[in-house]
Parts: C-alpha cells; sequence; structure tokens
C-alpha cells in the first residue's frame, strides 16, 4: 500500500513549547490516520523530527509498503536523503530513528513542501504547541486525533523474548590484509589459517549463545562466506545464505594500503573522510552509502526470519553501522569502537522497532 505522510513540528521561542503533528493520506488524498503530541520545552527542528518519526510509525501500523514524505522542513528533508549532513548531535539519535523506521518500509521519498501546501500538519503541531504552552484548545479545525499507542513503560527488568528477533552479528576471522592492518574492502581476500581457526571458535561461541539457529546470512565475499559455513557446522549445519548488501565498503584508492599509507598519499582525502561519514574515499564509497543499504539487508532479514535467532558474518564497517544505529549512537562511535576478527556481538530487536543490545566484540572464545 502506498501512503503519504506529512509531517510539521514547531516551537515557540526555539526553544521553547513545542508539538508536532502528522497525517497519513492515501492515494486518493483521503485521511487515514492523524498524530499530534507536545513535547515540552525543546526546538524546531527536534519537533519536526518527531513529527516525521510519529507519521512514519503511523505508515507502519497501516501496512504500507510506499510512503511519500512531505514536509516544509528543508533541513529533515536534505538530511534524511542524505545530501546534508547533521551537524547537530542532538539530532542525530532522531535522524538514527527514522531512519530505522525508513528501513522497514519497502520505499521510501521525501520532498519538501511549502508552508501552505502542509496546512493539516501544521494545525496539528500549533494545537500540539498550544497544549504545551497550557493554552485552552477550543479550534475544532482538525479532525478527531487518533492517539499514538503508548509508549512501553520503563523498566530495568529485563525485556520479554517472546517475539523477539536475536541477531548475533560475527565479524569475519583473520585474512592476510587485517593481520597487516591493511584496508581490505571489496578485494575477495581469503581466511588465514588463524582465520580459519578463528572462525570456528565464533561457531562454538555461537551454539552457546543459541541452541537453534534459524538462519545464517553472510557477505558474498569469501572469507565471509567461509566464516558463516564454519560457524555452520557448529551449529547443526544451517544453510548460508548470502546477502550482497552486507559486503564490506569500498575503500577505492586505499585497498591494500595501511592508515598510514594511506594519510601520506591522500592526506586532505583522508581529512575529510574522517570528519565526515557523507565523504567517501578516492574511488570508493561513504559510510552513509553503506549505511543505507545496510538497514536495508537487515530489514529484510528481519522481515524474513522475524522471531527467529539469525546469525550475520559481515565485515568491519557494516557491523559498526549496525550497532552504532542499534545504540542510537553518534558518527564518533565509528571511530571509537574496535571490532576484532571473529568477534560476536548480540541483539534483540522487536516488531514495535525496539532493539537492545546485548554484548559487543566478546571475544573470550578467541583465547
Amino acid at each position: 500500500m502506498r501512503v503519504t505522510v506529512e509531517a510539521d513540528g514547531g516551537s515557540r521561542g526555539n526553544p521553547g513549547p513545542a508539538g508536532y503533528g502528522s497525517v497519513v493520506l492515501d492515494s486518493a488524498g483521503e485521511v487515514l490516520l492523524e498524530r499530534q503530541g507536545s513535547l515540552g520545552v525543546t526546538t524546531n527542528n527536534v519537533a519536526e523530527y518527531t513529527g516525521l518519526i510519529e507519521g512514519l510509525k503511523a505508515a507502519i501500523e497501516l501496512g504500507a509498503t510506499e510512503v511519500d514524505v512531505r514536509m516544509d522542513s528543508k533541513l529533515v528533508v536534505e538530511q534524511m536523503s542524505g545530501r546534508w549532513q547533521i551537524k547537530n548531535a542532538g539530532l542525530r539519535p532522531l535522524a538514527a530513528e527514522a531512519a530505522q523506521l525508513v528501513a522497514r518500509l519497502g520505499r521510501v521519498t521525501f520532498e519538501w513542501i511549502p508552508r501552505e501546501r502542509n496546512k493539516a500538519a501544521d494545525a496539528l503541531a500549533n494545537r500540539a504547541m498550544d497544549e504545551a504552552a497550557g493554552k485552552p484548545v477550543t479550534d475544532r479545525v482538525v479532525r478527531e486525533i487518533i492517539p499514538a499507542a503508548p509508549a512501553a513503560p520503563k523498566s530495568w527488568a529485563p525485556p520479554s523474548l517472546d517475539d523477539a528477533t536475536r541477531f548475533i552479528l560475527v565479524r569475519h576471522g583473520e585474512s592476510t590484509l587485517t593481520k597487516q592492518g591493511r584496508y581490505s574492502g571489496r578485494g575477495d581476500v581469503p581466511l588465514s589459517d588463524e582465520g580459519e581457526a578463528q572462525a570456528m571458535a565464533a561457531g562454538g561461541r555461537v551454539a552457546g549463545i543459541a541452541r537453534d539457529v534459524t538462519a545464517i546470512v553472510s557477505s558474498p565475499l569469501s572469507r565471509c562466506v567461509r566464516t558463516a559455513e564454519l560457524i555452520s557446522a557448529e551449529v547443526g549445519g544451517v544453510p548460508v545464505t548470502v546477502v550482497d548488501d552486507l559486503i564490506e565498503v569500498d575503500f577505492g584508492s586505499w585497498e591494500g594500503l595501511t592508515f598510514a599509507e594511506a594519510q601520506e598519499r591522500f592526506p586532505r582525502e583522508m581529512e575529510a573522510w574522517l570528519g565526515s561519514t557523507s565523504v567517501a574515499p578516492p574511488g570508493g564509497e561513504s559510510f552513509q552509502a553503506v549505511a543505507k543499504r545496510v538497514r536495508g539487508a537487515m530489514a529484510t532479514v528481519l522481515q524474513t526470519y522475524a522471531g527467529g535467532v539469525v546469525v550475520v558474518v559481515s565485515h568491519v564497517s557494516p557491523i559498526k553501522l549496525i550497532l552504532r544505529d542499534a545504540l542510537a549512537a553518534s558518527d564518533a562511535f565509528l571511530h571509537r569502537l574496535y571490532l576484532d576478527t571473529a568477534g560476536v556481538s548480540t541483539m534483540d530487536a522487536w516488531p514495535d522497532g525496539n532493539i537492545a543490545v546485548r554484548s559487543v566484540n566478546e571475544t573470550a572464545h578467541l583465547r
């Protein structure tokens, strides 16, 4: 089903009393669902992102598979389209949450529209701002609102695993290039002898985490496929399915170089790459591009094996990006997290979009 989401948000004072509004329309322009909410005191941009998030959640609830998002916020539209960087650290978790929702939908487009074409969402947002400011709401211009589903209560108790999908993320075993600290992106470098032993050990750890593995998915490169095969042998011969979009980032001209060599030969390019996930190595691929395809791959895997246990064998960059999004972390996370070869990380995902990261880079099985 294809729908249109019109979303808006604002604050009176920036920061000030804030609210959001979202409208979901069918192909004929009829309203299917409306959402509004007050946000206390915050900024315009936070309110606008919240409007987008609530609109996407509403579209998912309706079973939409294609969504056209229309907003009068140039900032949100350009950032979600990947054309503008997200420089405000406070907006990055909201953008990451929106991106996770986008990944759960089949196709999402973003379009900027002038405010006069966004009147319905704007009216809802203004109504919510009145409520945030403590003003009585007397106008009945907007139709009755279908309230958002109540948030899950906060608790330190472990979440129920009844409908969770468990992901066991495994970096491939050592290759000759990883041992030398060289960039190995799209080059199909096989496991070393040590890498084979690491992969078998990782298989033992996976077997210890989950008695019944539903599926094993892998990057198409041989160092991952072989790691996945050795893990499969430890968990009862579960078939390995190759997922092309789990492949490593393309390092372009840096392939086969050490960090020091790449920095010496490409100092300006390296500085720009380290400063922004939107920048690609010469002839390569940006982390933003990798994140987009990996989110799509993970969304498909989640839908295919919902409620099961899925082993994901991939590379350092895709796994870092998966964990960054799961933890709603900033881009700095990518440069602060270290993942060992054959390291194991575990997280659970629920149908409502909630995620719990249970472990990161386990390596005790390698000692």
